[in-house]
């Protein structure tokens, strides 16, 4: 009988120093690609920790001039000045303090007290909300220029009067048309 034997060719053969190497690069960039994620986490974790910061905090400290930053205050209806033209909106925000109970009351109190820390805001190229009223709480974001003036890229708006809290468990009834 006739014995049968295979052999490799010299050209496919695999040299020694090479054997694992696929390995070692394989593992080296699974380590890159999860220390990026896990910087990507941890960075977007902590700079998105804080939602907005108060007026009070705004102008009591000089790091966020010229800064991207969220604020937000309760909206001071006689100083509303829009530019249907431009679509230019001006007004004015009041401090609301960081620790109360009642917001209806809070954005009240910030409102109608004189002494209340205020920053002007100017919004360009938007259309004027219907929430924008006196008492309203306004949640910008943009930039506190040189001047003082909150140059507002954003602008959210929730009106407590408009809106009440649904207790858990309470059925809300439509009205019947």
């Amino acid at each position: 009988m006739a014995e049968a034997t295979w052999e490799k060719p010299n050209h496919l053969a695999i040299p020694v120093t090479q054997i694992g190497s696929g390995r070692w690069k394989f593992l080296i960039g699974g380590l890159l690609i999860l220390a990026a994620v896990t910087y990507l986490i941890i960075s977007s974790t902590t700079a998105g920790g804080l939602y907005f910061i108060t007026v009070k905090d705004l102008l009591s400290n000089s790091q966020y001039v010229g800064k991207t930053i969220r604020i937000s205050g309760a909206v001071i209806g006689d100083t509303i000045k829009y530019d249907d033209k431009n679509l230019i909106i001006d007004f004015s925000i009041a401090n609301i303090p960081s620790d109360y109970n009642d917001l209806s009351k809070a954005l009240y109190e910030s409102v109608n007290d004189p002494k209340s820390i205020r920053v002007p805001v100017h919004i360009e190229g938007q259309v004027k909300p219907d929430l924008l009223k006196h008492e309203a709480q306004a949640i910008l974001t943009g930039t506190l220029d040189k001047n003082g003036v909150f140059q507002a890229t954003e602008l959210l708006l929730k009106c407590p009067t408009k809106f009440q809290d649904a207790n858990p468990g309470q059925t809300i009834v439509q009205p019947s048309a």
